[in-house]
Formats: structure tokens, sequence, C-alpha cells
């Protein structure tokens, strides 16, 4: 937690024991919380099931995310341990996120940032292309992904979407049109991501689906790094097949926060898993791709609603009235 965060947290130290810290949680230190009845985590936290052992007190995971792929659901249910989340907090601030990237891709911005900065006014290699009259395929139109339409229809796009639960007043409403994933990927010059990250929707996007998309599309993900294949990803981009892509969210993202993790003796990676860390660098260097390191949920409005959302979640459960459970005991 930062400063302002603890100090916020501090209206809980009235009726309970209070201890914060800045780092993540994880086995190594999950001995020090083992009288934990309740514990509140970004999703910088993995709560494995290892870990999740160590704290045999343990009754409320308040995560502080509308994700919640950290965490071992089935670990918990067997446990007894109730998990809740944030689940509306940044609709606009991920929706418009995801836009910035597509923008920075279409009109090559950080390219053009870069080369101005030094001094060097020449346009060539610069030319990027209109947003307008170009169809954006949104892939999961839930909260996020519709206000991710409100703002492609502003941008005079046309919209198709993917969902598992369709919605036909809302596309009526937002003047959008439902389509089989197929058909989105054969007609979307742009795919924007918004599926929550679990086992179903790990590698939705992997070889067959780049296969199926437009020549020179381009790929927008601010959901999970998991969704897309990283190593189809690069045969992609680097082919020409995609013109280029937008992310700010990673395959084994705490591996590359924390690359001597990858070296931590006794840890032996699965080769999959070193594939996927060896592509995700080679996005790095790639020209036709910007990067950002999850910070789509990061405003300052967006983070004061996630933490008021997850002590209201507390409180209440504290109450015996919990609320915005994602997984309640079996």
């Amino acid at each position: 937690m930062e400063e302002w965060e603890q100090a916020a947290c501090r209206r809980l130290a009235a009726g309970h024991d209070l201890r914060c810290t800045s780092q993540p949680l994880n086995l190594q230190g999950a001995a020090g919380f083992a009288d934990a009845e309740v514990i509140t985590t970004f999703i910088r936290s993995q709560l494995d099931a290892a870990t999740l052992a160590a704290l045999p007190a343990l009754k409320l995971i308040a995560t502080r995310s509308t994700g919640f792929d950290h965490i071992d659901l089935a670990y918990c249910r067997q446990a007894g341990i109730a998990v809740s989340n944030v689940p509306d907090y940044g609709d606009p601030t991920v929706a418009e996120h995801t836009f910035a990237l597509l923008l920075a891709v279409s009109r090559r911005v950080v390219e053009a940032a870069d080369r101005t900065r030094k001094g060097d006014f020449a346009m060539e290699g610069l030319r990027g292309f209109d947003l307008a009259g170009r169809t954006l395929g949104v892939i999961g139109a839930g909260r996020i992904g519709r206000r991710v339409i409100r703002i492609a229809r502003g941008f005079a796009m046309h919209v198709l979407a993917v969902d598992a639960r369709p919605d036909p007043a809302a596309a009526a409403e937002l003047g959008f049109d439902y389509a089989s994933l197929e058909d989105l990927l054969r007609q979307a010059d742009v795919i924007s991501l918004h599926v929550p990250g679990s086992p179903d929707t790990r590698d939705l996007i992997t070889d067959a689906q780049f296969a199926a998309m437009k020549p020179g599309a381009v790929l927008v993900n601010t959901a999970r790094g998991g969704v897309v294949n990283a190593a189809a990803l690069v045969r992609a981009l680097t082919s020409g097949k995609l013109a280029g892509a937008g992310l700010d969210v990673f395959a084994d993202e705490p591996l590359l926060r924390e690359e001597a993790e990858v070296f931590r003796a006794g840890r032996e990676l699965p080769s999959e898993q070193l594939r996927s860390l060896l592509a995700t660098n080679t996005l790095l260097r790639l020209p036709n791709v910007v990067m950002t390191p999850h910070i789509a949920y990061d405003t300052f409005e967006a983070v004061h609603r996630i933490l008021e959302i997850t002590l209201r979640n507390i409180e209440a459960f504290a109450a015996g009235t919990p609320q915005n459970l994602v997984s309640a005991p079996a």
C-alpha cells in the first residue's frame, strides 16, 4: 500500500488490528501475517494455494481490483475464505487508456515524440491512419467494453462486439452490432480486448485468430496478458499480418517485474513460460508496438474509488453483510 492508502485505511483501526506494508504478499512474506483474518491486496500479490495455506486464520480476501485471476478461488472455497472485488471503479479509466494506446499506434505518437525531442523534425515514416470510418471489434462488451464503444462511436467508427451475454437493448442504444468471433476477426480494423482472465480466456487470441484477422489490423489489450499468446503475437507483428499493437498487460507479469524471480534457487520455470517471457521481451523491441506497464486503471480518481469500495467491502464483511463477493466459502 502507498502512504495515502495506509492513511485512509486507518479508519478500520478503531475496531481492528491493522497492519500495512508496501510489499506485495507472497509465500516468503506470508508468515508475518499468519494471524490475519482479512487481507487486502492488489494484483501483484500472487495468492496461490501455497501462500494461502500459510494464512490459516484468513476469512476474507478483499482484492483492490476487478480481476481476481491472481487468487486461487478453488482453494478459497475449500478453505472457507470469502473473496470480494471492486467491480465498477474504472470503466471510463480503462476505456480512455484503451484509446490512448490506439491513438499512439495509429498516429505513431511515441516514435514521433521521441524523434522530435531529439530535434529531428523529419516526417518520413510517421504517416498514420484515420479511425473514422474504420471498424472496431470489441471482444467482451461488459461495462468497460461498452464504454470503449461509446468512445469509438464518438470517433465515427463502426463497432462489432462479441460477448457471452448479448444485450440487444445496449446494442440499439450505443449503435453497435453483435457478431460471431470469426466474423469480428474477419471484419475489424482494430480489435480491443475486454474479457476477464480465466482458464476459459487463456490464449483466446493465438495463431488461428491472427490468421483470421484482416491484414494490417491493430490489436489493443487492456484486459489480461494471458488472453493473447505472446509468441503468436510476435509472429503476427513481425510477419506484417498486424500493423501494430497497443499493450498494457502481459503474460507472467510478476516475473517481468521481478526478473530475479526467474533465477530464484529451486525454481524451474516450464519451457512454455520461458518462451512466453522471451516473446514479451521481443515485443518490447518492436517499433510497431506501444507498451505501458499495466496502468490502464491508474488515475487519481480511479485509485481513490478502488480504495473506498474496498474499505466498504471489508466493513460490510465485518458487519455480517458481505458485498461484492466473487467467491463464497463452500
